[in-house]
């Protein structure tokens, strides 16, 4: 029996203020079935960092996984892009 593929997003770290936590801000834009007009639009989620790597404005890839608490069902795969620091 195999195993199907997880999803995979890419999105903005927002905090990271919670413990092995951090709050990914996902931005899609979606066009209306009829009219076609597109709006933006954010989803975030809370996301297992188990090393606590990942920092605010840092560009990371994150992947579906079991639900970890009540909040967190996705778990950090890595740090695209470090976040610019001034």
């Amino acid at each position: 029996m195999e195993r199907t593929t997880r999803r995979t997003l890419t999105g903005v770290v927002t905090s990271d203020k919670m413990d092995k936590t951090i709050v990914v801000a996902i931005n899609e834009k979606k066009n209306h079935p009829l009219y076609g007009k597109g709006t933006k639009f954010t989803r975030k989620f809370k996301v297992r960092d188990e090393n606590n790597e990942a920092q605010v404005g840092d560009t990371v890839e994150i992947m579906e996984t079991r639900k970890i608490s009540k909040d967190v069902h996705f778990r950090l795969v890595r740090v695209v892009e470090k976040a610019v620091i001034l």
